[in-house]
């Protein structure tokens, strides 16, 4: 996979002011704002950074966190994960693996089917429906 790199100018160009401060800056949304958060569709969760596939809509489940919530990646090597020592907790963030985007963070106490949930901002994932098969 090949690593995405543009500057922060390039980064603020393509992505609205949330969307740079979140994946960029390491911010967050806040809870039950986002787009997804309560999201039925049916699809692929995309990199807001770099349209690589992140989450599939068959591992996302109601948290009740206020922010998207999936029991696993797409694939393993779509993240990276880091130790987060900020705000004064010790959490897993989680990092799109191509471009290094910023998308939330992962704690070990999701459904019994893997144990993790990956809590994700909405503004940091593009939608992609499921095509119908005819």
């Amino acid at each position: 996979m090949k690593k995405i790199i543009k500057t922060d100018e390039e980064w603020q160009n393509q992505l609205s002011p949330e969307a740079y401060n979140v994946a960029r800056k390491h911010g967050t949304e806040r809870a039950f704002s986002g787009e997804y958060a309560s999201f039925k569709g049916e699809g692929i969760y995309t990199c807001i950074c770099c349209d690589t596939p992140l989450f599939d809509s068959r591992n996302k489940y109601d948290s009740g966190s206020g922010w998207p919530s999936y029991d696993q990646p797409i694939t393993p090597e779509a993240l990276i994960e880091n130790r987060d020592n900020s705000h004064g907790m010790v959490r897993v963030e989680v990092l799109c693996a191509t471009c290094d985007a910023h998308l939330g963070h992962v704690f070990p106490d999701g459904p019994k089917t893997t144990g993790l949930r990956y809590c994700i901002n909405s503004v940091c994932l593009n939608f992609k429906p499921q095509k119908k098969e005819s």
